[in-house]
């Protein structure tokens, strides 16, 4: 029953991402460009979706979490610091709990007073939540509740990850090289609804058992307002949309397929929509990931299949991300996981904090050429041949660091890039 409708046209050429003020497509990496973390020029303004207008004082949180959250955390900050001084603007960051140190220090995943400083500051940079220590708790002292708990209060209703395999770390792909090669797939997700907000839910005793259950619901506006993002992304895209979907088997992935199907026909003529169980979907990244283009799904679905197709570009510690509402500031952090197992070893990959830091300052703080020098930067460091443990590969002559010393690389090469003047 995985077999379904396949995009028309999968070996047509990707084209290059403009953004559009309908929606942060801040996450499509630009085919072909000088600078290959950083989207092509925007046809128009995108000014008015900035949480703020440009200035030279901003608030930041910071969320550092759990596991490697914290020492990614401060590699990024010492590349933030460099860059503030460099180009004269200033970023007050402060820190905030979330996630298992929140229920270390204050027993709830996600303090009311971390949402407060969330809210009233001008960005968010989160690194990661999780671990071993706290998988056993009642699920309303795990760290996984804390972060639904922030996407539904700040109202973050769609998730964007791009993957685009770079060429320098195509080798890193467990994948061949021919079928990797090339692609550049962006995963639109809903973020606020599907089974993990469902009600009713839990764990009740029936007839001397214990049953457990989850509500996977959908309302229609739901549906409509991620349609929206997903068809205005794949416009200024390859202009194909894939939606992926269980139709066959589950009402309210008929009214994700129609609500879906509607929006798309309806308000977006020039995207070639198609539609795909997820279970070939899951396939089909692996077998043929570039026949997608952009992909659009509710929330569990999402949560797979996105780290499934981040895992073409070989390591989640490349992949940035950004979780947008319609109104106040985003959230941006990296893909990955907290990784306790090497937790303090100095092993991490900071460069999709990096890197969700340059989408932050592009998209939140309403700073354009300072977010292409810090992904000018990280560039410049792959190309010098510096890798983490995640991207290293036998034989590749490529030099093995840590997490310090990659974060003081990109500083390092920050220093070198010349500032903007502006016109």
């Amino acid at each position: 029953d995985s077999i379904n409708q396949q995009p028309k046209d999968p070996l047509s050429t990707q084209s290059t991402m403009k953004i559009s003020p309908a929606t942060l497509a801040a996450l499509a990496l630009a085919a072909g460009s000088t600078n290959a973390f950083a989207p092509a020029a925007p046809t128009r303004s995108i000014s008015s979706l900035n949480a703020v207008s440009k200035k030279d004082k901003y608030q930041i949180t910071l969320l550092p979490g759990d596991g490697i959250g914290p020492e990614i955390m401060t590699a990024c900050k010492e590349v933030l610091v460099t860059l503030q001084k460099k180009c004269g603007f200033e970023l007050e960051m402060t820190d905030a709990l979330i996630g298992g140190a929140a229920i270390d220090a204050k027993n709830d995943p996600f303090p009311d007073e971390s949402l407060e400083q969330c809210r009233n500051s001008d960005s968010v940079l989160l690194s990661c939540i999780g671990g071993y220590k706290w998988d056993t708790n009642p699920r309303e002292l795990r760290p996984e509740t804390g972060l639904l708990k922030m996407r539904k209060e700040m109202g973050l209703f769609a998730n964007l990850r791009p993957a685009k395999v770079l060429p320098q770390l195509i080798d890193a792909s467990t994948l061949k090289k021919e079928i990797v090669e090339g692609v550049d797939v962006m995963c639109v997700r809903e973020l606020t609804g599907d089974v993990y907000f469902g009600t009713p839910k839990g764990i009740d005793v029936v007839d001397g058992e214990r049953v457990g259950y989850n509500n996977m619901i959908y309302r229609e506006g739901e549906i409509e307002r991620i349609a929206r993002v997903a068809g205005d992304v794949a416009s200024k895209r390859g202009g194909k949309l894939c939606s992926v979907d269980k139709a066959n088997v589950l009402d309210v992935s008929q009214l994700w397929r129609d609500v879906v199907t509607d929006i798309i026909t309806k308000e977006f003529s020039d995207v070639e929509l198609s539609h795909m169980y997820v279970d070939n979907a899951a396939m089909q990244l692996i077998r043929w990931p570039k026949q997608f283009d952009t992909i659009v799904t509710g929330n569990i679905f999402g949560d797979i299949l996105s780290d499934e197709a981040s895992m073409l570009v070989g390591s989640l510690g490349m992949l940035p991300s950004a979780s947008i509402g319609e109104s106040g500031p985003g959230v941006f952090e990296p893909c990955h996981g907290s990784a306790p197992d090497i937790a303090g070893e100095d092993k991490a990959n900071p460069l999709a904090l990096i890197l969700s830091a340059a989408m932050m300052l592009r998209y939140d703080l309403d700073r354009a050429e300072e977010a292409d020098m810090l992904e000018a930067a990280v560039e410049a460091v792959l190309d010098e041949g510096l890798r983490t443990a995640d991207i290293k590969q036998e034989g590749d002559g490529c030099k093995l660091v840590g997490c310090i010393e990659m974060g003081q690389a990109v500083a390092a090469q920050l220093e070198k890039i010349d500032v903007p003047v502006p016109v």
